[in-house]
């Protein structure tokens, strides 16, 4: 990966550098990435990115055009650029793997490090990790609304750039897609690339019988046609039924059809009785044309005889939430050589923080699924031989006592003293994951409108440090 250390907000730069002429830049802190809400209609987003986080991490460093860029600001002393050229990552680093179940407010990634260095990488962090959540979150949504049907990311040509169309897909593979039609993401990342042919090589052609059968005797092994240039039902079937016939009596079995505009219900239904009637009960019907999650999910409720979805903008754009809000807030800081707890206080009470170093634990039933995430103090631990109480961390009267549960804490080691010590897995490994993941939430959680709401809850000692700070801290209004 390039060298991101740039890639930065210039106020964290400017913050850094009052932090080095007021003498604190290696007081230690403590900050926790995470979402404020999942994207709408979403009860739950899926945590991507961190293979690049760690990529960033380890390369980080200024180099000297950099160097030279910033002093023509005018804005940096020397002595603050020399500390600039020897910065490298020395802190913490804990996150939780990707692939990863989360909900609002819970950190999904902790920093410990100076604070030069822990101010300098949030820009990137956020960046990085909101991205690539995002789509992983859409991917998973559509994935869900196919049933069972393959979903094929095709949105390159729309993504709102370079990355993002590289880095998209790659959380679209994690998110549940089967494979994308961006070669380089394929390239890079090891997965599954697919494509067939576009409506331009049906007419590069005199007529369509002739552009398919040129594309079959190109490709006997992966005939995929696209039908629908002229007249699905009347032209485009028919004569990919033709050449099916013949690729049959040459030994070779076709692939299916794609359908890319109409009323995708009907004619995947009216195809698939033409396919079937002609022998190729086999021949899978794959559907592009503007998809998303409801749109797919309504074509399911009609009956559409669809195996296939290619989907193109609504993913790779994340069409109708195309930002996730993550942020990346102070929770604690060292003071007379101790980390103190830290609180940001709002008049909106979604952006009250949650103060101190804390981890995340995850409560299962006996049938592995998830009841909810308790966030707890660093030097917490959970007794499963005992009743766990918890309580919603607004309506209190809110409670529920479990017995008989299982827990798994969340955050995971990814560097220790600047040092990676996590193992990045393929994005196969991170695919499979993020299903066994959301194999642990109810239906209720997943459904694409309205879904019920995850419980997110503070342990007490947390609890009641966070309600200490709110009154140190709170003033009386004139």
């Amino acid at each position: 990966m390039r060298n991101l250390t740039m890639m930065t907000d210039l106020y964290q730069l400017t913050m850094m550098y009052g932090y080095y002429k007021t003498g604190i830049m290696n007081k230690e802190a403590v900050f926790d990435l995470f979402f404020r809400k999942s994207r709408q209609d979403s009860a739950y987003s899926i945590a991507a990115g961190l293979e690049q986080v760690i990529d960033y991490i380890n390369n980080l460093h200024f180099e000297k055009n950099d160097l030279e860029y910033l002093d023509s600001l005018k804005l940096f002393d020397a002595g603050f650029l020399d500390l600039l050229r020897e910065l490298r990552f020395t802190g913490d680093i804990y996150a939780v793997p990707e692939g990863t179940v989360v909900f609002p407010n819970e950190p999904i990634l902790r920093v410990k490090a100076p604070l030069f260095q822990a101010q300098l990488i949030e820009t990137a962090l956020l960046n990085i990790i909101n991205h690539q959540s995002l789509i992983a979150t859409k991917a998973s949504r559509v994935v869900y609304a196919a049933q069972g049907g393959s979903v094929l990311e095709f949105g390159l040509r729309r993504a709102q750039g370079p990355d993002a169309g590289i880095y998209g897909a790659r959380a679209a593979i994690i998110g549940g897609c089967t494979a994308t039609s961006n070669v380089m993401t394929g390239q890079l990342f090891g997965i599954p690339v697919k494509g067939t042919h576009s409506h331009s090589w049906v007419m590069s052609f005199p007529d369509e019988l002739t552009a398919f059968r040129a594309y079959a005797e190109a490709f006997p092994d992966n005939c995929l046609l696209l039908v629908d240039t002229y007249d699905t039902l009347n032209s485009g079937v028919p004569n990919a039924i033709k050449v099916f016939r013949e690729l049959r009596e040459k030994g070779y079995e076709p692939l299916g059809i794609r359908l890319d505009s109409g009323d995708l219900a009907y004619l995947s239904k009216a195809a698939r009785k033409m396919l079937d009637e002609a022998g190729f009960k086999d021949a899978k019907i794959v559907a592009s044309n503007d998809l998303d999650e409801e749109l797919i999910w309504d074509l399911k409720a009609q009956g559409a005889a669809i195996d296939i979805w290619g989907v193109g903008t609504a993913l790779i754009t994340s069409k109708d939430c195309p930002a996730m809000n993550g942020v990346y807030k102070m929770s604690a800081e060292e003071s007379e050589g101790r980390l103190i707890p830290k609180i940001k206080i709002s008049e909106n009470s979604d952006k009250i923080t949650n103060p101190g170093y804390k981890k995340v634990f995850r409560i299962y039933n006996n049938q592995r699924k998830a009841i909810a995430d308790l966030i707890t103090l660093e030097d917490e631990e959970i007794d499963t031989s005992k009743p766990l109480t918890i309580f919603d961390p607004v309506d209190t009267w809110k409670r529920m006592t479990l017995t008989n549960y299982t827990v798994r804490e969340l955050l995971v080691p990814i560097f220790k003293e600047g040092k990676q010590v996590y193992q990045t897995p393929s994005l196969t490994e991170i695919q499979k994951y993020a299903k066994e993941e959301l194999d642990t939430l109810w239906d209720e959680y997943k459904r694409l409108k309205k879904p019920h709401k995850y419980k997110v809850d503070l342990s007490q000692k947390l609890y009641d440090l966070k309600e200490k700070l709110l009154k140190e801290y709170s003033f009386e209004k004139p």
